[in-house]
Parts: structure tokens; sequence; C-alpha cells
């Protein structure tokens, strides 16, 4: 038999929520009560209600905050806003803001649980949808994403959403948190999930080939083309462009990207005749763009065709939960893979990966596990086998002033330069020492192109 629903009474009027807790709990439901603003979000943090009936005014805080607070704890959650008699354009505005529905005071309890009946039906069926979109994405090869917080289901929500429509999604977020594998998904579930995939990154090839990699050349357009080449957007007829780290591409393509995407069509390099392509963009970037259009390195126009449905994916140390879960599933995926015996992470390794703050993301967890479980003799992965020696307990004693050999001669500009350099060095050595001596992927995880990572190891001596 399926838990009974839960529900949250906002409501200051002790009466009042008494009579409503009654009504609901003859009815099968499990209530929960607050009397504020306050109560009501501790609530939604830690007992995660199936809906919220809550009245718009309340002694401290409103039920607009309530709202707010419930979508952004989880999107999906119905609420049905009470309001006393006259203040029907609250009760609107609430509906505006995201509320499914409103009850007028004095509540009448049979319409009561119509409201709340109504409501749950079409949570569950909106439930049944998402999921029979997330298994037969994975039947069509989706890919598997991993985690339970409630930050990365939202991000998979917003996904589920943005594949029944063919806008352009970007999806931003730090390195190695997995934004191709969003896009991939968001591939799956779309129904031009049969068609191709074709990803590209825009900073890992040269600017004087990314034009032809991505709209293809005619025959002698150059030297050495020897005959008509296709390129991505050609290549993605019919399915799904993904531009990863689109931040670094050059002001000269960005025009024609802008075009390509409203006019859909576009000349080959050194060609004259117009191909017309049917293509869904995805686009990711780390960096962010508001910033870069501000800096006058990236085309406003483009950035605003291209976040008609932005998504932002969470770092790492901002879903600890999912750090020793992420753990577990490379541990059995990589034993599958290299042929090892089954192998269990010691509750000192978990604590070990939870303590680490992940400056790579799950790539360097990926990384990080794979290489443990090569290294592993026994049937336990251990702290040592995770090679996280770099992450050490503060020292007894009292905390030492981090400034206090720290050279501040000088004018305000000379420190602030000192500073900067500084701060520089050592986040360069960080992730050097997380993945392994690798700079193309520290390259990567510092968000910069290998040409600048290497003069910036150039400029300060860390060859």
């Amino acid at each position: 038999m399926p838990a009974p629903a839960r529900i949250l009474i906002v409501e200051d009027k002790d009466s009042l929520r008494a009579m409503l807790r009654h009504a609901l709990e003859r009815q099968g439901y499990e209530v929960m009560e607050a009397h504020d603003q306050p109560a009501a979000v501790t609530h939604l943090q830690e007992d995660q209600p199936s809906l919220v009936l809550s009245d718009l005014r309340l002694p401290e805080g409103d039920g607009l905050a309530v709202l707010r607070a419930s979508k952004d704890i989880d999107a999906d959650v119905p609420v049905i806003v009470m309001t006393a008699y006259g203040g029907i354009e609250d009760a609107v505005r609430a509906m505006k803001e995201g509320a499914m529905d409103f009850l007028a005071k004095p509540v009448d309890p049979d319409h009561l649980l119509l409201l709340v009946h109504r409501a749950l039906e079409q949570r569950r069926l909106a439930t049944e949808n998402l999921l029979m979109k997330e298994e037969l994405a994975v039947r069509r090869g989706a890919p598997l994403i991993v985690g339970e917080d409630p930050a990365l289901r939202k991000v998979f929500t917003s996904l589920q959403r943005a594949a029944t429509t063919d806008t352009t999604v970007l999806i931003e977020g730090e390195s190695g948190t997995g934004k191709e594998l969003f896009a991939r998904s968001l591939h799956a579930l779309s129904e031009r999930a049969t068609m191709p995939f074709v990803a590209i990154n825009c900073a890992a090839i040269p600017e004087t080939l990314l034009e032809t990699e991505l709209f293809g050349h005619e025959k002698g357009a150059f030297t050495g083309a020897v005959a008509r080449k296709p390129g991505k957007f050609e290549m993605a007829h019919h399915g799904t462009l993904f531009l990863d780290e689109i931040g670094d591409l050059p002001l000269s393509l960005q025009a024609k990207i802008l075009r390509a995407l409203e006019e859909k069509r576009f000349e080959r390099v050194g060609g004259t005749a117009s191909v017309q392509v049917d293509v869904r963009l995805v686009a990711a970037t780390n960096q962010g763009l508001r910033a870069q259009v501000a800096a006058r390195r990236f085309r406003e126009d483009l950035f605003f065709r291209l976040s008609v449905f932005p998504i932002t994916v969470p770092p790492l140390r901002e879903r600890k939960g999912d750090v020793v879960l992420l753990a577990r599933y490379f541990v059995d995926r990589f034993c599958r893979e290299l042929r090892k015996r089954p192998l269990a992470l010691s509750p000192e390794s978990q604590e070990y990966l939870q303590t680490y703050h992940w400056p790579g993301n799950v790539r360097e967890l990926q990384n990080c596990i794979e290489r443990a479980v090569i290294l592993v003799d026994g049937e336990v992965i251990q702290p040592r086998n995770l090679n996280l020696s770099f992450v050490q307990a503060s020292p007894p004693g009292p905390p030492v002033d981090p400034w206090a050999s720290f050279d501040l001669s000088g004018t305000l500009n000379d420190v602030a330069r000192r500073g900067a350099s500084e701060a520089e060095r050592r986040k360069i050595q960080q992730v050097l020492q997380a993945v392994d001596q690798n700079k193309g992927r520290a390259a990567e995880t510092l968000g910069v192109t290998y040409k600048a990572f290497m003069s910036k190891l150039k400029e300060h001596r860390l060859e």
C-alpha cells in the first residue's frame, strides 16, 4: 500500500488549522502544521510534503513567500492558497506565481477535499509521465544520471520539460559537472532522439579550423581542401548540435552562428549556395556569459538567443549527499570494466570523499575512483588508495593568520597584484595535483584554453 500523501498546513489561527487537519486526516492524509513562514520553510526542507495549503496572511512572512520557498525546494509541489473574502486579487497574484488553486474563507471542507484530491492526482500523473519518459530515454540509450540531491533532480526535471520543446538550451556549470551528459539526456528525451547527436568543443579546436568544423567547406576553398566536407551543422540535420564551451567561440564566428540559428541556413567555407538545416542547438559553458557580454567578448544578441531556456548544473561540492552514491556507482562500473572482483568503500574512505572540496567535480571523482580500483590489493578501498592525502585536518591550537607572512609593502595596486598572482599560483598547483599533473585536464578545470594555461605555468614558474 502506498504511503499517505503528506500535506503541510500553514495557518496562524489554531481553530481553523485544527478543522483543516481533522478534515484531511479523516481522508487518510498525513498532516503537518506551521503557523508562520519560517516554520513552514523548515517543514518544506525537512519533510518534503506532497502538497502545501497556505494562508496568504501570516503573522511572520506571508503565503507568497511560502509559495516561492515551496517552488525553490520542489518546483512540482502543488500549492493551494487560502484568502479571506476581498483578497481575490492576492489569490490571482499567487496563481500567477505558480499556485495551483485558491480557497476562499470561510473554508468549505468538501471544496477543500475536492481541490486537494485534484491537485494530488495531477501531481501523480505528472510524476508518472516523467518516470515513463526517463525510462524510455534510458532504453533509447540515454546516459544514466546518478544522484538524489534535490538540486540535481530539479535540473533533470527542467531537462525533461525542455525536451518537449524545440527551444535552444544553455547549460551552465563548472568544468567536470557533466554538462555534456545532461545535453545527451536532453537529446534522448526529445522527439529527435533517433536522429544524430553531434558534439563539438569550441575551446579544443584552433580558431582557424573552427569555422570549417562547424559549417564545412567546398572543394578548393583553401589549400588541402581536395573535396567538399560537411560541417557539424549538416551532420546534425534533424538532430541535436551540442556546442560545448561556447564562451570560447571567437567573435568572428558568433554572427554566423546567430544567423544559422535564426534562418536555419548558412554557406560552407568557400561556397555561395545556402545550405538549409533543421537543428536543435544545445550550448554549454563554464564561464559567466553575462560577464563575457559586458566585457564585449560575446555578442549580446547571441547570448539572448542561446539562453531561451537556461539550466545550471550544480557543482559536486553543493550536492555532498551524492558523493558516496556516485563513488559506489563508479566503483561498480570500473570493477566490471577492469574485470576485478567487487570492491567496497571503507567508512574512512567515504568520510574522506565527503570532506574533499572536489574542484574538478564529478570528472575528478570518476578519475579518483578509477585509479583507486586499479591500485587496491584487497577487497576494500582505503583512504590511501584514493590519493587524497592533500585533504588535511586543521592543526590543533589557535587559527593561523594566512596574511601573517604576506608582503603588504608598496601601493594598494602593488599589494592587489601580488595577492592575485599568489591566488592564481596556488589554484593552479591545487588543480594540477587533483588531476595528476594532466595539463589538458587542468586547463579545462580552470576554464582557460590550453595555450593560456601554459602561459600561466611559465608566468608562475610552475613548469
